[in-house]
């Protein structure tokens, strides 16, 4: 099945509590349809990224099914909201394998939602593609743990040789969201590859994101006087940091990663100028994302697609294909079929390596004027 000639029909399934917790399965192999198992935040500080995972995964859906589904049977898509929380993520994997019996999980989103599930999907063999999950030991877990989404230690590399090679940098400040395994991933990664290639690191700090008050870090930081500032952080820290950091009066380039995907609907004046690593660029001409785009629009009220979205979809769309390819449902044959992929996506041509993470090129992502420019590839 071509999926780039799939239209979006809008065929929507009803995600309420009360359809997703019923409705157990034996298996495909004996059902007339396939279940497959979405975990996302839709709820809480995060949930932006979850909901529009989940608008992804849905279009997939709605798409393939209008198209006669996968293996002739349609597909039903069961997503439990885990709030952001390890807890939450745990207990909607064990909802999923134990009494929806899904063929294979999307997700999880967050990376240390994704840390505590992908263990327990390895052990019982379940196919797994987090979308967006980009902390490095997510697919280390087991061969059956894929994701869409590059890694933390791959675009922290990237955007150093940008800062390096495009923006000619010499000096690097880091300003981390230590609370996490994002921030933290991104910033040792920035931190090495600028370093080891000539690049001088002047300052490296780390924040609460719960914090309002940065002015005293950014004050250290000013006095400093780099180039650029590495900010590996999602965008409602990215944008409340990069306010203050105009306030404080620092002449430097705002550099980040695809957690700041979201900060223009925020505050767009304080990254103007910025750039950062995506998975994707809504001004490529590309018509596989150009394509993307319309039907996701066409079905979401005019809704742009963030990057987060083209991820879900790209998961959903790789899934699918490799039970096509397989032939069955068969847990242990799709995963092989998974190994195989061999997809032009949303995000790029994409094959996997030998633990799962997919290979291809990262957008590099300018904020002029308050909207995303595609910069460069890298």
């Amino acid at each position: 099945m071509k999926f780039k000639k799939l239209l979006a029909i809008g065929m929507s399934l009803t995600l309420s509590a009360g359809l997703l917790a019923g409705c157990g399965s034996s298996g495909s192999e004996e059902s007339d349809v396939i279940k497959i198992g979405g975990i996302a935040p839709t709820t809480g500080q995060v949930s932006v990224y979850g909901n529009a995972a989940v608008r992804g995964y849905q279009l997939a859906v709605d798409e393939y099914n209008e198209k006669g589904g996968v293996l002739g049977k349609q597909i039903e898509l069961v997503v439990y909201d885990d709030k952001g929380d390890n807890n939450e993520a745990v207990n909607a994997y064990k909802k999923l394998v134990t009494s929806d019996k899904v063929d294979a999980i999307i997700g999880g989103v967050i990376s240390t939602n994704t840390l505590a599930v992908a263990p327990l999907a390895a052990r019982e063999g379940i196919p797994m593609i987090s979308p967006t999950g980009t902390a490095d030991d997510i697919t280390k877990a087991g061969e059956n743990i894929f994701r869409s989404c590059f890694t933390d230690p791959f675009q922290g590399e990237i955007v150093a040789r940008f800062a390096l090679e495009d923006l000619e940098a010499k000096k690097a400040a880091i300003l981390f969201d230590q609370e996490g395994d994002y921030g933290r991933g991104l910033a040792d990664s920035f931190e090495k590859t600028f370093s080891e290639a000539g690049g001088e690191i002047v300052a490296k700090k780390g924040f609460n994101p719960n914090d309002k008050d940065y002015k005293s870090i950014l004050t250290e930081i000013k006095a400093t006087n780099p180039d650029v500032i590495f900010i590996p952080a999602y965008y409602n820290s990215v944008s409340l940091v990069g306010s203050q950091i105009k306030e404080v009066g620092i002449d430097a380039t705002l550099l980040g990663g695809d957690g700041w995907d979201g900060v223009i609907e925020i505050d767009s004046e304080a990254v103007e100028g910025g750039y950062f690593a995506n998975h994707y660029a809504t001004d490529d001409p590309n018509p596989v994302v150009q394509n993307f785009i319309e039907s996701y629009k066409a079905k979401y009220d005019g809704e742009s697609p963030k990057s987060f979205a083209a991820l879900g979809y790209d998961a959903a769309v790789t899934l699918f294909e490799a039970m096509e390819k397989a032939g069955t449902t068969d847990k242990a044959k799709v995963v092989e079929a998974l190994k195989a992929t061999d997809l032009e996506l949303v995000s790029g041509k994409t094959k996997f390596d030998e633990v799962g993470n997919p290979i291809k090129e990262v957008s590099i992502i300018q904020v002029v004027d308050g909207q995303y420019k595609l910069a460069t590839k890298k």
